[in-house]
C-alpha cells in the first residue's frame, strides 16, 4: 500500500481527541511510508493530518479546487494539484489512492466516503475503505448502515466493505489483510 486518501473535516471539531487522532494518523502513515492523499487544505483536521505526516518525514499530495486554492490550500505539501471542480478533485484523489480512511468530518466527508463505497458496491473498484471511529463519532452511522442491512436496503456483503477501527495502525493492518467481498450482483432482483 503506497498511498491512502484521508477524508476529514475542514473544521477541527468539538473534541481535542479529533485533532489528536488526525495527528496520530498522520504520524502512522509516515512511519509506514504511506503517502497521504487528501483535499489539500491547511485548516481543520485536514491541516492537522497533513502537518503530522510532514512533521514525521512523510509525503503529502493535496488536491484542491481552484476556488479554494487561494485561501485554504496548504503551501508546504510534497505535491499540490489544483483542479477546476470538486468532481475532478474526488476523481484525482480516487485515482491516486490505494485505500481510503474517513476521520470525523461533516457533509463533505460523508459525501466523499459514500461515493467511494457506492463505487465499490457497483464494482468500480476493490480498494479498502474504513471509518476511523474516534470517540464513537461514527457509532450511529454504522448502526444506521447495519439497520439498512436488516431492512434489506444494503446487502450484508456490501456492509463487509466498511472497515471500522479507532486505531490508525490497526486500520492499516486491516487494509493489508482486506479481501473484497464477492457479490454476484448488487441489486436484489
Amino acid at each position: 500500500m503506497r498511498r491512502i486518501c484521508v477524508n476529514c473535516g475542514s473544521n477541527p471539531g468539538l473534541r481535542p481527541e479529533y485533532q489528536e487522532a488526525a495527528e496520530r494518523l498522520g504520524k502512522t502513515l509516515a512511519e509506514h511510508d504511506i503517502e497521504l492523499v487528501y483535499g489539500g487544505a491547511a485548516i481543520g483536521l485536514m491541516g492537522r493530518v497533513a502537518d503530522a505526516v510532514l512533521d514525521h518525514g512523510g509525503r503529502v499530495t493535496g488536491v484542491v479546487p481552484v476556488f479554494f486554492a487561494g485561501e485554504l490550500a496548504h503551501r508546504s505539501l510534497t505535491r499540490l494539484h489544483i483542479v477546476d471542480t470538486m468532481h475532478q478533485r474526488k476523481q484525482m484523489m480516487f485515482d491516486l489512492s490505494d485505500a481510503f480512511i474517513a476521520l470525523p468530518g461533516g457533509m463533505g466527508t460523508l459525501e466523499e466516503a459514500f461515493e467511494i463505497l457506492t463505487w465499490a458496491q457497483i464494482g468500480h473498484h476493490e480498494k479498502p475503505f474504513g471509518f476511523l471511529n474516534v470517540c464513537g463519532y461514527y457509532d450511529k452511522l454504522i448502526a444506521f448502515i447495519d439497520h439498512a442491512v436488516v431492512e434489506r436496503f444494503v446487502r450484508a456483503e456490501h456492509r463487509q466493505m466498511i472497515l471500522v477501527d479507532h486505531s490508525p495502525a490497526a486500520m492499516i493492518r486491516q487494509f493489508s489483510a482486506y479481501k473484497p467481498p464477492r457479490v454476484k450482483k448488487w441489486l436484489d432482483r
